[in-house]
């Protein structure tokens, strides 16, 4: 007849598999981004494969905390309760993470260049001797369903038009422009009303290229954006989100 295992043995198993497991799970979320900027694989691995097996491994340990609670609280103490409780929060940080991503992915369209123009984009100059280095996709805005796709996911996208002059909305967007967090302004063209810039993301190291572009209108002048990444298909919203915040800006400092 068999030995029966002793509860303390299987309360023991249950807590240091759940902070096996969530460890794991960190490890895997911490090497995603890292790894495809040192190079160590491409970054599709990293975003499709690490990141929601981290998930995966924090959802376990999520699982694991809960049971391990529910059945041996009594038995556990207090040392026993907070490190499964730590755990478990942890592990539900750390399984939001991909599922946030996967959530956000799914609800757009898999596009990644974003305008308040349409039907005549800004064009990119300045960027694309970098671009072409990295290997990134083409900035032709030559896709007929994108102004469609756009349109449907961010219906308020649109120019700034002002009674300003084209010079002095020109002022203005520039200096905006140099105050966006972490925008790098690669170049300033006053006599095109161009001004081209690009922003690295904090987590994968993505680079995103804009270019704002300033004309004059029947009433004065017009600010037009595009942000378009350089690699992907999908941009998360992030494009989209950055033009918002600079035209708020920009329309704030027009007042």
């Amino acid at each position: 007849m068999m030995t029966p295992i002793p509860v303390s043995s299987l309360l023991k198993f249950g807590s240091v598999a759940a902070l096996t497991f969530s460890g794991a799970g960190a490890l895997l979320l911490a090497l995603a981004p890292l790894g495809s900027r040192l190079g160590w694989w491409h970054y599709r691995f990293g975003l499709n494969w690490l990141m929601p097996s981290s998930g995966f491994l924090a959802a376990i340990a999520v699982i694991l905390s809960v049971v391990t609670l529910a059945l041996g609280w009594p038995q556990l103490g207090l040392r026993g309760r907070i490190m499964l409780s730590v755990t478990f929060v942890l592990g539900a940080a750390l399984a939001y993470v991909p599922l946030q991503y996967h959530r956000i992915r799914s609800s757009l369209p898999p596009i990644h260049d974003i305008t308040t123009d349409t039907d005549n984009p800004p064009s990119f100059h300045a960027v694309l001797p970098a671009r072409t280095a990295e290997n990134a996709g083409s900035v032709a805005y030559d896709d007929p369903q994108l102004p469609k796709l756009q349109k449907n996911a961010y219906p308020d996208l649109a120019p700034i038009k002002s009674a300003l002059s084209w010079s002095e909305a020109f002022d203005r967007a520039l200096y905006v422009a140099n105050t966006m967090p972490g925008w790098t302004i690669v170049a300033s063209d006053p006599d095109a009303g161009r001004i081209e810039a690009s922003q690295r993301s904090r987590w994968f190291g993505f680079t995103d290229d804009i270019v704002i572009r300033v004309t004059c209108d029947e009433a004065g002048s017009r600010i037009d954006m595009r942000s378009t990444s350089r690699q992907g298909r999908s941009d998360y919203g992030v494009n989209a989100a950055r033009i918002r915040a600079y035209m708020v800006a920009v329309q704030k400092r027009i007042g």
